[in-house]
């Protein structure tokens, strides 16, 4: 059963076309994981998708109801936290959740019981009474989440939670997620994270307003990368990465932290041990210490690029 599904969405302001023609469907009390780099279309997908933008062209169902034409009705279904968490500083934990919960129409037991839920959730039991500006943002990020679920919705829409977040706080947010998921909530969740993206059971990857990928992360990696991928750490990687771009077997390379990650093209996939030597040669040759250089398993990062890579040719 699909809780989502989207047909042949377009999104446009003025001649620019932020989402084009898209489709796609989300299964129920699955986690969707929705990819792309800023300025991609995910966020103006989410918003059409919530009823807060009315799409130029193409329909979807959100919970049973079109967008379009049950934009009220869709509003009901769905839980949404936006970017910046939506929260408001000036207002203690307690007086943001209680804001929430008159929003959703929750008194009496039910607002008592729900509060308690988003108090334990977040972590904020002892501090009912703090200003929500003074947290920190690994406990607005739970806070929000709690508002924006308060009301019990059978879908939420989570857009970019996690910017700017520490390592350690997504982790316990991601964990929140699949609690949500494991109770059959649908979650719908966009993020350039692309590591982030392999907590989710499917993802669709946009660039400019197309979708050119979809899949499980294991199908991804799978089905759309199966060149070989090296990672090298080597002494400056600026002047590596340009010698090694000009090799004509090598398909692309990229930087992934402080290692470079190096697609070999097809023709190469016979002789890795012997390529590997020749870029240790290639690189020594031009004074440039090599401190290790081996093959890796392909990452949804790897395979993003490599669609980019795709795209542009």
């Amino acid at each position: 059963m699909n809780s989502i599904e989207v047909k042949n969405l377009t999104k446009c302001f003025g001649k620019f076309t932020s989402v084009d023609n898209i489709s796609f469907d989300v299964k129920q009390g699955e986690v969707f994981g929705f990819l792309g780099a800023n300025g991609a279309g995910k966020s103006t997908t989410i918003k059409m998708l919530c009823g807060i933008l009315e799409p130029s062209e193409g329909d979807a169902t959100v919970g049973g109801f079109s967008i379009k034409k049950e934009s009220d009705k869709v509003k009901q279904q769905i839980g949404y936290m936006s970017q910046k968490f939506s929260l408001y500083s000036d207002l203690t934990v307690e007086e943001n959740i209680n804001f929430f919960a008159s929003v959703y129409g929750l008194e009496g037991e039910k607002l008592e019981e729900r509060k308690k839920w988003v108090l334990k959730t977040a972590g904020l039991e002892a501090r009912t009474t703090s200003l929500t500006g003074t947290l920190s943002t690994g406990y607005k990020q739970r806070l929000a989440l709690g508002c924006a679920v308060i009301h019990e919705p059978k879908i939420v829409f989570l857009d970019e939670p996690t910017g700017g977040v520490d390592p350690i706080s997504r982790k316990n947010f991601w964990d929140l997620i699949n609690n949500l998921s494991q109770q059959g909530i649908t979650v719908f969740v966009t993020t350039h994270y692309l590591d982030e993206a392999e907590f989710c059971n499917r993802i669709m990857m946009i660039d400019a307003g197309k979708i050119i990928a979809g899949g499980s992360p294991g199908e991804l990696k799978t089905n759309f990368l199966t060149n070989t991928i090296l990672e090298l750490d080597c002494s400056s990687p600026d002047k590596a990465i340009r010698l090694v771009d000009e090799v004509n077997w090598i398909k692309n390379t990229a930087y992934f932290g402080e290692f470079i990650h190096i697609t070999l093209a097809d023709e190469a996939r016979n002789e890795i041990d012997t390529k590997i030597n020749d870029i240790k040669k290639l690189l020594i040759e031009n004074n440039i210490a090599v401190n290790r250089i081996n093959r890796i398993a392909a990452s949804l990062e790897d395979v993003f690029v490599n669609l980019l890579e795709k795209e542009t040719n």
